[in-house]
């Protein structure tokens, strides 16, 4: 198995680092109290997904 003969340079590793960004979840808005939720989960707020309680919320 082929290994490097020299180790790379500062610059092509930050080359290669520099293509990762983080990004900010995605939200959906709930139907039922309109608070910010991320997409097919139960809203933390009211506890509802589809039209029904699923959980109960925290207070």
């Amino acid at each position: 198995m082929p290994n490097p003969k020299r180790r790379h340079s500062r610059s092509r590793r930050d080359k290669r680092r520099a293509n990762y960004k983080p990004t900010a979840p995605t939200l959906s808005e709930c139907p039922q109290c309109h608070e910010p939720k991320l997409p097919h989960r139960a809203c933390p707020k009211c506890g509802y997904y589809h039209g029904r309680t699923v959980i109960t919320p925290k207070e």
